[in-house]
């Protein structure tokens, strides 16, 4: 092997000062670019879109496309890209953006009219669209008139529709009423016959229902009893709801579903037709009679989109939120929202979490400016420990002399009606869905799932009871017996803890639980709601326990949510911009950010995925409170 040849000193010395020279170079060069980039970034950042005035004789036109949501269920800087790229597939718009609009166009005098178009947005139950209706027949009584048009309507679109001065549907389009319907995919068979997965069930009731796709192959008859009396309560609210704006009859409109199949007949398959047979709409016009009746009606604009004076939902909302007055230092009402599955430890917006939520809540607790906190729940409940924290905050609130008002939203059942019972009062819409008081435990059983490959599990143990849990392992009668003797104990705990909340005996609450859902009608006939009121309802409440003032604009709202990084504050300023918009509109790597939809039996089968997590503890049996009792 030959040595390798040294270097001459001198080649040496003129090598380290190149060396040297090239590494000035490039940190010369490379603080240069990264300072400029710095500089272009910030002046980015922090340039924020202009909110242009709303004008007089202006239209405002409410036309949300996406998910009604009591928050936003994705991040600011997500839904920024998303909005830049134009990806509608994940948008929401907030209840408290929508109902704030609606409610300060009544005596907005910049505002003469509303367009409502609703038919691409989407909803997942009947309380928060019944407030916003309630919110429009108010706009309505005002004196503003409310234009609705669509290109078809489903039918709880048609339901915020139906609360217009005038209807209009698109010739080609057309409404449908059905009716409500529940149906669910039930899993024994697949689990048990096909995958040899034994899943044990331990609950208390004969009502408690969100368990059963793991165990039957059909709906049990209780649970259709029970589904079918609430069910049929929203119902017949709902043809209430509409008939009364289009001046029909509830009981003739009912009747006229049955005799649909008659009718298109008539109509010649026509729906557009057949709806203004049915005097659901009142003419039959495209989108551009319509813009063109409004720029008669208002004030024509031909550089507007529609040819006539508008302003956006959007652009609207964000005017009210730059003139809010000033309420002093006398405290406000705070809201934190519950929205979404219950789950443990930190969770995201659009889920509740045990100790994220009851954070938010101890946040409005420490708070010397808060006065009174509003809940607000859309929840159909999740684990019962992640339940139980939240509540806790619930009570160290009031402890601390700060009113608690619980609004329940679209539904607040089993472990949401958990967080809720402890309120000094519960506001709920007639059409909420409650209640589902009872606990459930699900422990699989994959001893034949194995068995079927070929695998076995052995081994010893010092007690009978060690690795008795183990999923692997068949399951003996003395786990069985724990279980249902701990399900026992929950479901005590649970009526225990509304009993003492609602001041009812236990035994006047187990004959309204057991696993039962009821709208919020049949909750307040029995006891486990207070009032009939919406979101504004339970603040006006909260103030005024608080001396703060009893009416909307006498006192502060503030939402308490998680708080934005200030890389997601400037990433959403950024993305505001037109600058902004441009770069991420035309980054093949940022629409690969977008989150996906996941089916709906996705849904369904992430409980089952979580009662066999291990968490790193070992296989344990998950205890639930919860409902599947969305529509």
């Amino acid at each position: 092997m030959n040595a390798p040849q040294s270097r001459g000193p001198i080649l040496s010395l003129l090598k380290g000062l190149w060396d040297a020279m090239n590494f000035t170079r490039r940190l010369i060069l490379n603080v240069i670019f990264f300072g400029l980039v710095l500089l272009v970034l910030a002046a980015l950042g922090t340039s924020k879109p202009q909110v242009m005035p709303v004008e007089s004789r202006s239209t405002l036109v409410i036309a949300p496309e996406g998910a009604l949501v009591e928050q936003y269920t994705v991040d600011p800087t997500s839904r920024a890209l998303a909005q830049a790229l134009g990806d509608k597939r994940g948008e929401e718009v907030q209840l408290r953006d929508l109902l704030t609009a609606i409610n300060a166009a009544k005596d907005d005098k910049r505002i003469e009219r509303v367009l409502l178009r609703v038919d691409r947005m989407r909803f997942s139950g009947y309380a928060s669209i019944r407030e916003v209706a309630q919110a429009l027949a108010d706009l309505r009584a005002s004196g503003k008139q409310i234009v609705a048009f669509g290109e078809s309507f489903d039918q709880a679109q048609y339901l915020l529709a139906s609360q217009a001065n005038e209807v209009y549907l698109d010739p080609m389009g057309g409404i449908l009423l059905e009716g409500l319907g529940r149906y669910r995919q039930y899993y024994r068979e697949g689990l048990q016959d096909k995958l040899g997965v034994e899943v044990h069930l331990f609950k208390v009731g004969e009502y408690k229902s969100a368990a059963e796709p793991y165990v039957l192959d059909a709906a049990s008859p209780a649970a259709k009893e029970a589904d079918l009396f609430w069910m049929n309560d929203v119902w017949q609210r709902y043809l209430a709801d509409i008939a009364k704006p289009r001046k029909l009859d509830a009981a003739a409109l009912g009747a006229s579903i049955e005799q649909m199949p008659a009718d298109i007949a008539a109509a010649q398959g026509d729906l557009a037709k057949y709806a203004l047979n049915q005097k659901w709409v009142d003419g039959l016009k495209t989108q551009e009679e319509v813009e063109d009746l409004l720029a008669e009606r208002g004030v024509a604009d031909d550089s507007a989109d529609g040819g006539f004076r508008q302003v956006s939902l959007d652009r609207y909302v964000a005017s009210l939120n730059g003139a809010l007055p000033d309420f002093g230092d006398k405290g406000h009402v705070a809201v934190v929202v519950a929205e979404g599955e219950i789950q443990g430890g930190e969770q995201p917006p659009g889920t509740v979490g045990g100790e994220s939520t009851a954070a938010l809540l101890r946040d409005a607790r420490d708070d010397d400016s808060v006065k009174a906190v509003v809940l607000r729940v859309n929840s159909p409940g999740g684990e019962v420990y992640a339940s139980e924290q939240i509540r806790r905050e619930v009570v160290a609130l009031k402890k601390a002399g700060k009113p608690v008002i619980v609004s329940m939203g679209d539904l607040a059942a089993s472990g949401g009606y958990w967080i809720s019972m402890n309120a000094d009062r519960i506001y709920a819409d007639p059409s909420t869905i409650t209640g589902s008081i009872g606990i459930f435990g699900l422990l699989p059983n994959i001893t034949q799932t194995l068995a079927k490959v070929g695998v076995h599990t052995d081994g010893v143990a010092t007690t009978s009871i060690a690795g008795a849990f183990d999923i692997t392992r068949p399951m003996s009668p003395q786990v069985a017996q724990v279980m249902q003797t701990v399900i026992e104990k929950g479901y005590r705990d649970f009526t225990g803890r509304v009993s003492e909340a609602r001041k009812k005996p236990v035994a006047d609450v187990d004959a309204v639980a057991r696993g039962r859902v009821w709208t919020g009608a049949q909750a307040k006939e029995r006891g486990l709601v207070d009032a009939f009121g919406g979101l504004q309802t339970a603040l006006n409440d909260a103030a005024k326990r608080a001396k703060l003032g009893d009416k909307p604009g006498t006192y502060h709202v503030r939402y308490i949510e998680r708080e934005l990084t200030p890389l997601e504050r400037w990433f959403g300023g950024f993305i505001g911009t037109s600058a902004g918009r441009a770069m991420i509109g035309h980054s093949d790597l940022a629409r690969s950010l977008l989150a996906k939809a996941a089916p709906q039996a996705e849904q369904d089968l992430a409980l089952f995925q979580r009662a066999v997590e291990d968490n790193g503890k070992g296989p344990q049996a998950k205890i639930f409170a919860y409902c599947f009792c969305r529509f």
